[in-house]
């Protein structure tokens, strides 16, 4: 890398630099450099923090990322009079992909390397002020645009945010989605039904895993029929084999009745047939279920004292339905 004296019509071009004074943008070009970069040598590396930012008067840079195997992608491709890192520069930010160059390549770089924001600011406070100020207003702009975009594309946000909580083996939702969505929307009374299938193991180990998974699916397929039937309500996957029902102004009888339902739809699930030495296996299952706040007005303990009745009475021996309440367990 060597540096050099920069080209001032190229540093006027920059966003960061717009509506400043022919004074400030003098002193901007004084502190600006050439960097001259030989083919695949680095401009910056993943986890260095962004100090400065760079445009290309020539030549190629690619930015690269390393994925989930540890190979290394092209995420972008920057060429001659293009900007790069601008936005990362302004925010402080810690870059999260490397770059280098494609071919022999020259950048203006601000600020140059033998000097620091910290120390241009020493030197010329109401310019850095300026600067940082620009950076402000283009930080507010580009999050602008990102928001229009995401309203403009509402039905793929929405497909992408279904996703990230749904559970890929049985369509139901995550757990997560309780912590992220589902408690800023609870509306008094609210419902939660826990279950866990009785001898899991059992079918697992005899039968194997896709027995397992097969059976995971046919209870969420009654757990969302459930939903379906209420016109409302989430059926979740909480942790393995524990799943279960959220309803929002669900009285305690009836939440009692839907408890009750439930219970009977799993043991009417068609049985496992036997197979070579193991018998044929029928399903029944654990159910532990509370209504808030009137069970505990505290939604985390709530949460935690419904679960944690639900694995207390699926190991003594399980195939019963349990009311949870903050004074007392029935």
């Amino acid at each position: 890398m060597t540096s050099g004296n920069a080209d001032l019509k190229s540093i006027k071009k920059q966003e960061l630099f717009s509506n400043l004074s022919a004074d400030e943008i003098d002193f901007i070009s004084s502190h600006c450099g050439i960097i001259n970069l030989e083919k695949n040598k680095p401009l910056f590396n993943s986890g260095e923090k962004a100090e400065r930012f760079y445009i290309l008067t020539s030549g190629d840079i690619r930015v690269l990322k390393r994925n989930g195997s540890g190979h290394e992608e092209q995420m972008a491709h920057f060429t001659s009079g293009d900007t790069i890192g601008d936005f990362d520069f302004a925010r402080g930010a810690v870059y999260d992909a490397s770059a280098e160059a494609a071919e022999d390549s020259a950048l203006i770089v601000f600020p140059d390397l033998e000097y620091s924001i910290e120390s241009l600011t020493q030197k010329n406070p109401n310019t850095v002020c300026s600067i940082l100020l620009n950076a402000i207003i283009m930080m507010t702009g580009r999050i602008k645009s990102t928001r229009r975009l995401i309203l403009e594309n509402m039905p793929w946000v929405q497909e992408l945010h279904r996703r990230a909580y749904e559970d890929p083996g049985t369509g139901l939702w995550k757990q997560t989605l309780i912590a992220d969505e589902i408690s800023s929307v609870l509306k008094e009374p609210s419902a939660l039904i826990m279950l866990k299938p009785d001898r899991f193991k059992i079918l697992v180990d005899s039968r194997g895993h896709s027995a397992g998974d097969e059976a995971m699916i046919r209870i969420a397929i009654i757990l969302k029929n459930i939903t379906r039937i209420m016109g409302h309500g989430w059926a979740l996957r909480f942790k393995s084999n524990e799943v279960g029902l959220i309803f929002n102004n669900c009285r305690h009888e009836q939440a009692a009745n839907i408890a009750e339902k439930l219970a009977e739809m799993i043991c009417a699930l068609d049985p496992v047939p036997p197979s070579g030495e193991n018998p044929e296996f029928k399903f029944s299952a654990t159910i532990s279920w509370s209504l808030w706040p009137r069970d505990d007005p505290e939604w985390e303990s709530f949460f935690s004292g419904t679960y944690s009745l639900l694995l207390d009475t699926w190991k003594a021996n399980g195939n019963k339905i349990a009311h949870y309440s903050k004074t007392e367990k029935v």
